[in-house]
């Protein structure tokens, strides 16, 4: 399965580019595409590596994010529940790679990249 460059700067240029907005205590309108886009990288990661691709690439893109928005603890947690939960939610479904799990891959890539491309567009400076 090949590498999507594309999700991946996306969800680069949506940390960086949110990284410099002035940080509030009521939330952001778009945390929660950036929650929904934290749960796509955990079922890519679990669905890319099922069918085929070796590596960490898609927890590593979370890091990023992570990184890149510097949450505190609590907003942190909320990240990494929603890549778990993405991750698992595909657990109890696929123990093998199936002609549905390739579609969903590419359902979460297309979904990624849309989301990505909407909140930079959107909330980006």
């Amino acid at each position: 399965m090949s590498r999507s460059p594309s999700l991946v700067a996306l969800c680069l240029a949506v940390g960086m580019t949110l990284a410099a907005r002035p940080a509030s205590s009521a939330e952001a309108p778009f945390e929660p595409g950036l929650m929904r886009l934290a749960e796509i990288l955990g079922s890519l990661h679990f669905l890319r590596n099922l069918c085929g691709e070796k590596g960490d690439q898609w927890r590593v893109e979370m890091q990023k994010l992570i990184d890149s928005e510097n949450p505190d603890a609590e907003r942190r947690a909320r990240f990494i529940a929603s890549f778990n939960r993405g991750y698992r939610s595909f657990g109890g479904t696929y123990t093998r790679c199936t002609t549905s799990a390739t579609e969903a891959i590419s359902r979460y890539m297309k979904e990624g990249e849309t989301l990505s491309r909407d909140i930079a567009s959107r909330y980006g400076n």
